[in-house]
């Protein structure tokens, strides 16, 4: 028997799975990130944690294809190394050839927007579609553009980081690339907060029983009818679905699938953003375009990290 290891590296923790060859997961778990010393441990806490539940559960490293790994930040896909991972504290990371020393699996890189976005359209919300636009709503805005089956990755990898399309071109407020205006600062978790906590300030609103306002709180609120909420997700929605309009006029994705934190609002995030998508795309790519909302949740990131290994070492 073969398998996939799927390695999904967030900020808090690291989420891990052991998959079949068809994308079933056999065993999935989580350890912590570990972030002292800018990170630098990471590879080590992975590859001893792979091993321990190798031997927990019966299984030769011998039998894995490889591994798919999905990181934060901005990655050379093609030496491995993370250039940028501000909460993780990598700068120029070799990730992919420390892990491959540690562990003696072969592995493979991934964005892990990219990397979630292709485990919605292996086993997700996006099966079956080779056009797709999967859009990661949390504590950041992430994105990943898939054509013919493929992530788009661009000359340096830039490709699909939807997240930083500035959307205020002055007046907008910093965000974590160093500009102001960014998508982030406005439809993430963070950006719904900061505009729920900035608009109550001397209005009647359910928000001032709240002390510290998240996004949760300001969609329940929206949902109640609460004025000072519903400018919130108006506003939210508005450049959130300019955005995705935008790249839809561009690409025209069959399926468009939102994820992330945020999205478990449901429709009360998805009616108006249909919306404003509605507004400003192109009648003919409104027509041919299915809005969904991500159905892997953590799951996503390990799925597609297998996908990746699958096709880079299946074949060789």
């Amino acid at each position: 028997m073969k398998w996939l290891l799927g390695v999904d590296i967030g900020g808090t923790t690291v989420k891990m799975a052991i998959l079949d060859l068809q994308g079933i997961i056999v065993e999935k778990w989580e350890i912590e990130t570990v972030i002292l010393n800018d990170g630098e441990q990471i590879p080590g806490d992975i590859a001893h944690s792979f091993f321990e539940k190798c031997q927990q559960s019966n299984k030769r490293v011998e039998d894995f294809v490889g591994a798919g790994i999905g990181a934060p930040g901005f990655i050379d896909f093609n030496t491995g190394v993370v250039e940028k991972a501000v909460n993780i504290g990598w700068n120029n990371f070799e990730l992919v050839g420390e892990f491959e020393r540690l562990t003696g699996l072969p592995a493979v890189i991934e964005n892990d927007a990219n990397a979630a976005a292709i485990g919605e359209m292996w086993k997700g919300a996006g099966s079956g579609a080779t056009e797709l636009l999967a859009v990661t709503l949390g504590t950041g805005v992430g994105g990943g553009l898939i054509t013919n089956g493929q992530i788009v990755h661009g000359t340096v990898g830039m490709a699909g980081e939807i997240g930083h399309i500035t959307m205020l071109p002055e007046g907008g407020v910093m965000c974590g690339c160093g500009r102001k205006g960014c998508l982030e600062t406005i439809a993430s978790a963070t950006g719904v907060a900061r505009l729920g906590l900035e608009k109550r300030k001397g209005q009647v609103t359910t928000l001032n029983d709240i002390k510290a306002v998240t996004a949760k709180d300001v969609f329940e609120a929206y949902s109640q009818g609460d004025k000072v909420a519903t400018e919130v997700v108006e506003e939210v929605t508005f450049h959130l679905g300019l955005a995705i309009s935008n790249l839809a006029n561009s690409f025209n994705p069959e399926i468009i699938v939102i994820g992330g934190g945020v999205s478990k609002a449901g429709e009360a995030l998805m009616t108006p953003l249909q919306e404003t998508f509605k507004r400003f795309a192109l009648p003919r790519v409104f027509g041919s375009t299915t809005f969904k909302i991500a159905e892997l949740g953590n799951d996503a990131g390990v799925i597609g990290c297998a996908w990746l290994a699958k096709q880079m070492f299946l074949k060789k």
